[in-house]
């Protein structure tokens, strides 16, 4: 299914407007499909798997930020750590310290959000707000620099619920935005309920189906 055009129009200029950033899913979704979006202008985008991620990298135009948007194991770190942009699940120390460790090997600094659990539901990852607070004690990395959180709500049609997960996100994000001058980026919200995140403070979304259809 080619790239929906109309959308990505429309969804830019609402997200020009609010300043938020947006990351185009594009995981499972073949390179010609990102090479469309690329051509348009766009840069930004997440994929969930690192062998698939690894597979597209070397396919498409460099100056592409990756955003690895799934649940990263440490052990799979290294193959991301050259090019990646942006990871945004962390959600354990030691990820952190391997993430630092493959930064160092690749003379770079990798950016890095905080995942934080907020929604109902069991399977999601993420921090609690004690680890998360144990977490931002630590002192600095100079090769995995924290830049904010990412979190995500509960697949619900209550859109009360939805909210409120969103806006327990952001005070924890207010909280700790004030120690942290690098500490400005709050990834939050879907193809489902990114109007809700941004009303609540995103300032990054993650959306797929709504440019590339359904998987």
């Amino acid at each position: 299914m080619p790239v929906n055009k109309e959308r990505y129009a429309e969804l830019k200029e609402l997200l020009n407007k609010s300043g938020t950033t947006l990351v185009a899913v594009s995981k499972t979704k073949p390179v010609e499909d990102i090479r469309e979006l690329y051509e348009l202008g766009h840069r930004d985008f997440g994929e969930n798997y690192v062998q698939e991620l690894v597979d597209k990298q070397p396919q498409l135009p460099h100056d592409i930020r990756w955003h690895f948007i799934g649940h990263l194991q440490s052990n799979k770190v290294k193959y991301i750590a050259p090019f990646v942009h942006l990871v945004h699940g962390v959600d354990s120390a030691s990820l952190l310290r391997e993430i630092n460790k493959q930064g160092l090997k690749n003379n770079r600094v990798i950016d890095c959000l905080l995942q934080v659990h907020v929604a109902q539901e069991e399977t999601k990852f993420g921090l609690d707000e004690k680890e998360l607070d144990e977490l931002m004690a630590i002192p600095a990395y100079p090769h995995a620099r924290i830049r904010g959180l990412m979190g995500m709500a509960s697949f619900s049609s209550d859109t009360t619920l939805v909210r409120r997960e969103f806006n327990t996100l952001k005070q924890l994000f207010t909280k700790h935005t004030h120690a942290h001058p690098e500490f400005n980026i709050l990834s939050m919200g879907m193809s489902g309920d990114y109007t809700i995140a941004i009303e609540e403070g995103s300032t990054m979304v993650r959306i797929g189906s709504l440019l590339f259809g359904n998987r």
